[in-house]
C-alpha cells in the first residue's frame, strides 16, 4: 500500500508573519498550528511531507520549523517563484504577488510522485480530517482523477471578529462536489451567516454549507491537468499584477468539464485558524482543551 505525501503550502509564511521566527506558538508546549498538522499526518500514515516555500527563507524554515520533526517523517522542499512559468510566458513588470495556490502545487511536481494531500500551513484541520483523507489516498491509483476534499461546516470556520473568505461548496446526493464558489466576505449572524458581494449586496447563508479549507486529496495525474488550466489562466490574466489562480477554482473547472470527480469527505474535526489577532487566544484555548482531553501529548515532539 502506497503511503501518501502531505504537501504543505507555506510559501507565504515569511511575508505573512514577518519572518519565520515570528510564527506564534499556539499549543501548551509552544507548538505552532503547523506542528499539529504534521503530527496528525504522521499518525494517519502519511509517508513524507513536502513544504512549498520561497527560496529566500529555506535555511530559516529548515532550522526554525522542520528541524523539530524531521526525524519523525521524511521532509522535502519545493520552491515557488514568480518566474516559474510555462514556456512563452513572462512575469509582467511590477508584479510581486504570487500566482496562487494552483501555481504553488505545480511547483511541487518534481518531488511528488504518489497520491498526495494539500493543506495550508497555518490552518488546524484535526486528527479525523487527516485520517479520512489518508484512507482515501492509500488506495488511489497514480493516474486516477477521482479526487477528494475534506469538507468543513461553514459555521464552524467563521471568526467572531470580522469577515472571512471561504470556498462554499455544492454537492450532489452522493456527496460529490458539483460547484465551488469563492466568497470573499462572509460574516457570522445570529441565525447563520451572510455574504456581501462586490456590489455591497448581502446574501443570507444558513451556516450549514460545506466549505473548502484547502484540504484536498489528489493523484499525480493532477499536475498534467493543472498545466493546461494554468496556461489558460495566464493567457487571460497573465499581464495583470494581482490576479491569482486558486486551486478550488481549478478543481471546479475540471468538474464542469467532466475531467475529474471530487468526493467531499465529512469530518467531525473542528477547523480553526488565526484570521484576526483576536482569534489567537481562542485557538490557544482550543488546543489546550484538546491536549487536556488526551487528543495530543503536552509536547508533540518530545
Amino acid at each position: 500500500m502506497t503511503k501518501p505525501t502531505l504537501l504543505v503550502m507555506a510559501a507565504g509564511m515569511g511575508s505573512r508573519y514577518g519572518g519565520l521566527k515570528q510564527i506564534d506558538p499556539m499549543g501548551p508546549g509552544g507548538e505552532t498550528i503547523l506542528d499539529y498538522s504534521v503530527f496528525d499526518a504522521v499518525r494517519a500514515g502519511f509517508g513524507k511531507v513536502v513544504f512549498i516555500i520561497r527560496p529566500d527563507f529555506e535555511a530559516a524554515f529548515r532550522d526554525g520549523v522542520a528541524r523539530k520533526f524531521q526525524d519523525r517523517i521524511p521532509v522535502e522542499y519545493a520552491f515557488q517563484t514568480l518566474n516559474r512559468l510555462p514556456l512563452g510566458f513572462f512575469v509582467p513588470e511590477g508584479r510581486d504577488k504570487p500566482w496562487g495556490t494552483t501555481h504553488a502545487i505545480l511547483c511541487a511536481r518534481e518531488v511528488v510522485h504518489e497520491p498526495f494531500a494539500v493543506i495550508n500551513a497555518d490552518d488546524f484541520y484535526g486528527k479525523t480530517s487527516f485520517a479520512v483523507l489518508a484512507q482515501h489516498l492509500q488506495t488511489l491509483p497514480l493516474n486516477s482523477h477521482a479526487y477528494s476534499m475534506v469538507g468543513f461546516t461553514l459555521k464552524n470556520t467563521l471568526s467572531d471578529f470580522g469577515s472571512v473568505a471561504r470556498g462554499v461548496c455544492k454537492t450532489d446526493p452522493e456527496g460529490f462536489l458539483t460547484e465551488i464558489y469563492e466568497l470573499m466576505r462572509i460574516e457570522r449572524t445570529p441565525d447563520g451567516a451572510r455574504h456581501t458581494d462586490e456590489a455591497g449586496i448581502a446574501h443570507a447563508l444558513s451556516g450549514e454549507e460545506p466549505v473548502s479549507m484547502n484540504m484536498w486529496g489528489f493523484s499525480p495525474y493532477l499536475f498534467h491537468q493543472l498545466d493546461i488550466l494554468f496556461e489558460e489562466f495566464l493567457v487571460e490574466h497573465g499581464k495583470e499584477l494581482k490576479s491569482e489562480c486558486y486551486i478550488p477554482l481549478s478543481v471546479g473547472q475540471l468538474i464542469r468539464r467532466k475531467l475529474a470527480t471530487c468526493k467531499v469527505l465529512p469530518t467531525d474535526s473542528t477547523w480553526f485558524g488565526v484570521t484576526y489577532r483576536e482569534d489567537k487566544p481562542i485557538v490557544q484555548a482550543s488546543l489546550a482543551k484538546l491536549t487536556d482531553e488526551g487528543h495530543y501529548p503536552k509536547n508533540l515532539w518530545a
